[in-house]
């Protein structure tokens, strides 16, 4: 396994590169008020990174991989859920390089027209997360394929991280509340703050795979379900960024389904910011009530992700 310690000179280095690639998506100030929380609360620092190019940060890992990965001719070969897959298609279009990316026969809609939409093959996979990376890993020794791993992956962790740099040169924050899935996000948040501010990981009761691997000391299986196991739900985080994840995430919190649609709602209804499930879970622990943060703690919220079918509220 490579060496996953990462640096903040790893991270700036690669926020320098992928800048004229990315964008610098903006933060807002929301009354505390305006979230249905206690109004002496400081104002709460939203991210919204669901308006990063492909409408999800995974488009800073994706870009990253390309850049310093050397890329074959039978171009490049993902798993995903859908955002991985829009991002990696998004980088290889650009690249002009062919793109192959296989997702659940679940994916939302929204997201494989997405992929579709950068030209890339879509191939959709029955049977879970195992046999979606089964089918990917084949593909990838068939054809010579670079297989680039949504969350699992040096180039991945380094280029999610960046989001944690630009956040924190918009919004001075005690706390960032990070959703995780595979973990590559808050891995590459994780070393960037390194332990400042706080990183608060949020995942769904039905998808808690960094919770239960803290709980076991190493990455183990944990359930993968609920409304945002599309992103959120690979079955466990990875090898590279747990050691970072158990050095520099500060506490990990569960949240309902409920809590994170109720979340989704209340973006559209205040804000009228249209994310999906996993984009809305950071949140849904601050309005849900996982979360309670201490006197005058100034928050800082990522809001992930916007690939989802129509708005239902």
């Amino acid at each position: 396994m490579e060496d996953a310690a990462l640096t903040r000179d790893d991270i700036a280095a690669a926020y320098e590169a992928i800048t004229p690639h990315v964008r610098r998506t903006p933060v807002v100030a929301v009354a505390a008020s305006d979230l249905g929380l206690d109004p002496a609360l400081p104002p709460v620092a939203l991210k919204l990174e669901q308006l990063q190019h492909t409408g999800s940060f995974k488009a800073r890992g994706a870009v990253l991989n390309l850049m310093r990965r050397a890329v074959p001719a039978a171009g490049v070969v993902g798993a995903s859920g859908g955002n991985h897959g829009a991002a990696l298609a998004y980088a290889a279009r650009a690249a002009g390089v062919p793109a192959t990316i296989f997702v659940f026969d679940f994916t939302p809609k929204a997201k494989v027209e997405r992929i579709r939409s950068y030209g890339a093959n879509v191939r959709p996979v029955a049977g879970g997360f195992d046999a979606l990376m089964a089918e990917t890993h084949a593909y990838a020794e068939e054809t010579g394929a670079l297989l680039v791993h949504a969350y699992d992956q040096r180039e991945t962790l380094m280029g999610q991280g960046t989001v944690a740099l630009e956040f924190l040169q918009q919004a001075e924050v005690d706390t960032l509340l990070i959703a995780v899935g595979g973990g590559g996000l808050i891995g590459g948040v994780a070393a960037w703050c390194a332990g400042t501010p706080r990183v608060v990981a949020v995942e769904p009761e039905a998808a808690p795979t960094l919770n239960h691997a803290l709980a076991a000391g190493a990455p183990v299986q944990a359930p993968a379900g609920g409304v945002a196991a599309d992103s959120l739900g690979p079955g466990q985080v990875g090898a590279l960024m747990y050691p970072i994840a158990e050095a520099h995430v500060a506490e990990s919190v569960l949240v309902r389904d409920a809590a994170i649609r109720d979340a989704q709602a209340l973006l559209w209804d205040r804000l009228r910011l249209v994310v999906e499930p996993g984009g809305a879970t950071a949140l849904a622990a601050l309005t849900g009530g996982a979360y309670v943060p201490g006197d005058g703690e100034r928050l800082g919220v990522l809001l992930c992700g916007a690939n989802t079918d129509a708005v239902g509220f």
